[in-house]
């Protein structure tokens, strides 16, 4: 659906910890990964690159591997990720909400994440929600992973919106970090870190859920009907 007026600011997701709580599955799926290798996962090294891209993660957990190598255990290890949150997919209480709200206010919405556009779709599709982004911005788009800022450079290009009138909602301090040097307004959801974690957020909320549509006006400047305040 087309709004006829200019959004007056853009929202990106990121997906994981912020629309689905996926950390148990992604840590399910390495472990499982490590375990066909005969390579021992440990849970301590998972928690570390938590938002990362696979080509990241992949030389801290199982050392440095040829490309194609690489490229396979990273294919493995999405597909038993897919299968593991497949039937039900642990989606972040408010998430749906929040989407439909901003989607119905004529706000610019976009994903902007490290997973494969593969997982992002089945998220979006069990969400129901697909409809309401206008860009996506998976693993598959970028050579770059957080805190480098180029997974929300392009999505703010994508979303045709310059930086300082969008707002990045993460739950990683890498994301949070790559937010702020695309030039963004930064949103941390403490789904899985303290506050003290992200002294660089605009904003942070205990929950998801916690966040509304004035919320996110008054945090980038939209001023329409919206009281600014603290």
């Amino acid at each position: 659906m087309r709004h006829e007026r200019t959004p007056a600011f853009g929202v990106i997701f990121d997906m994981d910890g912020v629309l689905i709580d996926s950390a148990d599955a992604h840590w399910e799926s390495w472990r499982r990964l490590g375990e066909e290798n005969g390579v021992p996962v440990a849970h301590e090294q998972f928690t570390t690159t938590f938002g990362r891209q696979n080509s990241d993660i992949i030389p801290i957990l199982f050392g440095e591997v040829a490309p194609k190598k690489g490229q396979a255990l990273s294919q493995r290890k999405e597909a038993i990720y897919r299968d593991l949150i497949r039937k039900e997919p642990p989606i972040v209480a408010g998430a749906v909400e929040l989407v439909h709200a901003l989607h119905a206010a004529g706000t610019a919405l976009a994903v902007g994440s490290s997973g494969t556009r593969e997982n992002i779709d089945l998220v979006l599709g069990a969400m129901s929600v697909a409809d309401a982004f206008s860009a996506i911005v998976s693993s598959d788009d970028i050579t770059r992973g957080k805190p480098d800022p180029q997974v929300f450079q392009l999505s703010t290009q994508r979303l045709g919106i310059p930086p300082r009138q969008c707002i990045v909602i993460e739950d990683a301090p890498a994301g949070v970090q790559a937010a702020k040097a695309a030039g963004a307004y930064a949103v941390a959801v403490l789904i899985h870190h303290p506050r003290q974690a992200f002294p660089e957020a605009n904003c942070t909320v205990d929950r998801l859920a916690e966040l509304s549509l004035d919320q996110l006006r008054a945090l980038v400047g939209d001023s329409r009907g919206v009281k600014r305040g603290g």
